[in-house]
């Protein structure tokens, strides 16, 4: 799919993978709509690109569904490219020292991450239903897993189950909405340079990067946006999930 002129509604889009995201979609001409829990950050990047923003919370499907339908009523046009990346890391052992269990910090992972997706992606084809195919496609949908679905560390069984869940729905989904001419891929990416990881300390960081053969440093979020375009502009990419890491695996602390 052409990525000039289409609008893409970018979750999360206020920071880290999300706002790159969001820039270099804007720079190859598309028309940006961020939803972010975090206003501020979400219409400080929809300044910067010349696109819009609205608050919302992706785990609360009244707010999805009301910031669907006014981004398409504010551009005249339904979403063609929806990129997921809203998303919580929060880590927590099944069992704690001191006994306690982690069965809340689960469901809210479970529901920002994995829920919120399968939300954000009905809406927005619900609004994209009675749009006129371009060509062969009406619409591409990426989501944003994480290497940790494959090689999850201690403490991340809530975030690789949500993650897990989020690469397995590709192909289903794939084959169920083949009929309506949308694609759906998930990117897994490994150890990146978001404000949470340069939040680290420095030789935490370093100890961090030597678990990446080659390039031997965190990724560049402009590079998981680059990739979100190559899936879009590549028709016959469909129904993947594709690890963006250097070749690393984390280990398991």
């Amino acid at each position: 799919m052409q990525i000039e002129e289409q609008v893409a509604l970018v979750t999360g889009g206020g920071s880290g993978l999300g706002a790159a995201t969001a820039r270099h979609l804007a720079g190859r001409g598309a028309r940006v709509a961020i939803l972010e829990r975090d206003a501020a950050r979400g219409g400080a990047v929809a300044a910067e690109v010349d696109g819009w923003s609205t608050e919302a919370d992706v785990a609360d499907e009244a707010s999805v569904a009301a910031a669907v339908d006014a981004a398409a009523a504010h551009f005249g046009a339904p979403a063609r490219i929806v990129v997921n990346c809203a998303g919580i890391a929060t880590a927590a052992r099944i069992l704690g020292r001191e006994g306690e269990v982690s069965v809340d910090l689960f469901r809210r992972v479970i529901d920002v991450n994995l829920v919120g997706t399968y939300v954000v992606m009905s809406h927005a084809l619900r609004a994209l239903r009675d749009a006129e195919p371009l060509g062969e496609e009406r619409g591409v949908i990426v989501n944003t897993a994480s290497a940790a679905y494959q090689d999850g560390q201690v403490g991340q069984a809530a975030y690789a189950a949500s993650k897990g869940g989020v690469a397995s729905m590709c192909l289903p989904l794939a084959r169920e909405l083949a009929r309506m001419g949308v694609r759906v891929c998930a990117i897994a990416p490994g150890l990146f340079a978001t404000p949470m990881m340069e939040s680290l300390p420095e030789e935490t960081v370093d100890g961090i990067v030597r678990n990446v053969p080659f390039p031997p440093r965190l990724g560049d979020p402009e590079e998981f946006g680059r990739l979100v375009a190559a899936i879009v502009e590549n028709a016959y990419l469909n129904g993947e999930t594709i690890r963006l890491d250097g070749a690393a695996r984390l280990p398991p602390r």
